[in-house]
């Protein structure tokens, strides 16, 4: 069955980076495009940005422009997350998402926490 495993987060200080990592199986990888997401408390869900499956094609949201970059690893099944200049208003739970034969799946989330 396909299955997302978020891994990588934790507590960074302001200014900080932090790369997420996001396994993949069940399904061929290299064949879809993939999508991060996060939720910060008390707000809805929101698109991050996302990657097409080559790696090649890369999509962000504004708010995340410059600081974010999303890459894959057809090799190894694995959707990474670099964030870099982590800011407060970056804590949340992010999600790595794929939309596999019409099917939407997520992952289980993992939590990152900017602060000092």
């Amino acid at each position: 069955q396909v299955q997302f495993v978020e891994s990588g987060g934790g507590l960074v200080q302001p200014g900080g980076s932090l790369t997420l990592s996001c396994a993949a199986s069940g399904f061929t990888f290299s064949s879809y495009a993939m999508h991060w997401y996060r939720q910060a408390p008390g707000k809805e869900r929101e698109w991050v940005g996302s990657v097409g499956n080559s790696g090649l094609s890369k999509n962000y949201a504004d708010s995340v422009k410059g600081r974010f970059t999303i890459s894959r690893d057809n090799n190894k099944n694995t959707m990474y997350l670099q964030i870099n200049s982590l800011k407060p208003e970056d804590t949340a739970v992010y999600y790595c998402n794929g939309r596999i034969d019409a099917r939407e799946y997520w992952g289980q989330g993992i939590q990152v926490t900017v602060s000092s």
